[in-house]
């Protein structure tokens, strides 16, 4: 499911630290190894060899992370750019340990190796916005050295001990900071988002206030159904949303005298309601952060059986979020009281729909409205007693709604 316009600009952020990482890990990683284990012994400091410690791997750590570059590109080109970190921090931690318990277990050489990889680990964390992988990075260098210590039991061991919980409160107040931030203007786009979609829904109003309170109330429903299925995340939902409350906005091109007619519409007059999926969709697919709600928009009114408009997709070539708004939908046009026509009872409205399964509507999803009636119920007869109180109650309770 498309993510929307800020969940687009957060992958690409996330893709552009990843490359930043990349450029980093290696270059610093490898710079720093060949001044800490050649440059520095030979030119400054005689006390100790020229060249990685004996044993272990030695050029062979190198090599593997080369190896990794192919794993990297490859990831990114399939837009996984969050698995990489994890990738890398795994596969040294895994390295690493081996690597220093083979040298140095049983040897008198004194635990020489260079930190710098880790570092950049744990300063270079917080640009990820990710708390889990923080805490990753963290807890795994703080095991890597306890086992170290607990095998080799040299002091050189206990100062990454003593410097990575500096380190790590310094990035810890950086991230919670970069968190914040993204936390502030997400909830003000999303406002503003909301704001967009509530404005166009009440254009809708204007043309046709017979229809009021019909989009929030399918909103409502479907998300209550959706929320059931344990398939989608609190982005997804709330995207959802959007697209719910926008699901008849293509009415606002159907002819008034169409659109409000109080008796049965004829055949050319339905042809013309038809219309109103498609017009929708081309009215927000190129609004920025509404591209999840095409799906919806266009295709609410298929059925299951194949019989529906416009495109009689059928089964499961129904997107899973239109076959739920159509139960939603239906159910709501069925519990409103229309001009020619006294509302259905809610129980009447349940049969319908349970009747309608696997002909009409997806059988899953109508066994998920069955579990969730008892609370639709309770909301619709919570409704009309809201609406007749309401200064709309005539165009709100009386009024057609088309399908």
């Amino acid at each position: 499911m498309h993510k929307g316009l800020l969940n687009s600009t957060v992958m690409n952020q996330e893709q552009r630290a990843i490359k930043l990482f990349l450029v980093l890990f290696y270059v610093i990683g490898f710079s720093f190894d060949a001044f800490y284990f050649y440059i520095y012994p030979k030119f400054m400091s005689h006390s100790r060899e020229v060249g990685l410690p004996s044993g272990g791997l030695g050029y062979g750590i190198y090599v593997m992370q080369i190896v990794l570059l192919p794993v990297a590109v490859y990831l990114y080109r399939r837009q996984k750019p969050a698995l990489i970190k994890y990738v890398y921090i795994y596969t040294y931690l895994t390295i690493t340990v081996f690597n220093d318990l083979f040298v140095y277990i049983g040897s008198e050489k004194t635990y020489d190796s260079s930190n710098v990889a880790e570092v950049l680990f744990v300063l270079f964390s917080p640009i990820f916005l990710n708390k889990k992988y923080f805490w990753i990075v963290i807890g795994g260098l703080t095991f890597k050295y306890v086992v170290l210590f607990a095998a080799i039991q040299q002091p050189a061991l206990i100062l990454p001990l003593a410097l990575y919980p500096i380190l790590s409160s310094m990035s810890y107040i950086i991230l919670n900071r970069f968190i914040g931030y993204v936390d502030a203007i997400r909830d003000s786009y999303n406002w503003q988002m909301e704001g967009i979609v509530k404005g166009i829904v009440a254009t809708l109003e204007l043309k046709d206030p017979y229809t009021r309170g019909h989009s929030e109330r399918v909103a409502y429903f479907s998300l209550e159904l959706a929320k059931r299925l344990n398939r989608f995340s609190d982005e997804e939902i709330k995207s959802y949303y959007y697209a719910c409350l926008l699901h008849d906005v293509g009415k606002v091109s159907i002819p008034d005298h169409i659109l409000t007619k109080p008796s049965s519409l004829t055949e050319n007059e339905f042809e013309i309601i038809k219309t109103h999926p498609v017009v929708g969709v081309n009215a927000i697919k190129h609004i920025e952060g509404l591209q999840d709600s095409v799906s919806v928009v266009l295709h609410h009114h298929e059925r299951w059986d194949g019989r529906g408009y416009p495109d009689k997709l059928a089964g499961e070539q129904i997107p899973l979020l239109a076959r739920i708004t159509a139960v939603a939908d239906a159910f709501d046009a069925m519990t409103t009281k229309r001009s020619y026509r006294e509302a259905l009872t809610v129980e009447e409205a349940y049969d319908r729909i349970v009747e309608g399964k696997g002909t009409q509507f997806d059988p899953s999803i109508v066994e998920v409205f069955q579990e969730v009636y008892p609370l639709l119920a309770r909301y619709v007869v919570s409704e009309h007693d809201k609406a007749a109180q309401s200064p709309y109650k005539d165009a709100a309770v009386n009024g057609p709604i088309r399908l």
